[in-house]
């Protein structure tokens, strides 16, 4: 699919208020609401815009814990992995796992709970009881420097 600045300037817009009106976003672009509602659709269709969310205030959930969590497998077969993974989307303390190249795990993981106690329940009643689990490291997030859901965008093309 083809960008250009007015199409990267929509995307800009949006990932920053997710709750922007057309209206407001036409005029925030340079388009009249027609033209915009259009392009907006068509980065939808195209799947370049797959959801619309709401960002939640994490500690005023009383979800205090972040935890990165590395996890090692005993075997690097299809069916390992996808039992892990498979085991994995249940749990809802999850919110980010991917699989990884270059550490000495094969998944990482980004978990939230509320608390230490939390957490190792977590850790010894569900993580470590999937099969073919051998290792799993834990971090902890001590302080968010930064903390993104927008993604870059000034390799579209239309400039900078």
């Amino acid at each position: 699919m083809k960008f250009d600045r007015t199409d990267r300037r929509i995307l800009q817009e949006m990932q920053s208020n997710g709750r922007i009106t057309n209206l407001e976003l036409a005029d925030a672009v340079g388009l009249s609401p027609t033209p915009c509602s259009r392009r907006v659709k068509r980065l939808q269709d195209s799947g370049i815009i797959e959801r619309h969310v709401t960002l939640l205030n994490q500690s005023a959930l009383g979800l205090k814990l972040t935890a990165i969590i590395g996890i090692t497998m005993d075997r690097h077969t299809p069916e390992r992995f996808e039992n892990f993974e498979t085991a994995v989307r249940d749990f809802h303390e999850v919110i980010e796992c991917s699989v990884v190249t270059g550490q000495s795990a094969d998944y990482l993981l980004r978990a939230v709970v509320p608390d230490m106690e939390y957490y190792e329940a977590f850790l010894l009643g569900k993580l470590t009881r999937i099969e073919g689990v051998t290792g799993v490291h834990s971090s902890f997030v001590l302080r968010r420097v930064i903390s993104r859901t927008e993604l870059p965008l000034d390799h579209i093309s239309g400039g900078s």
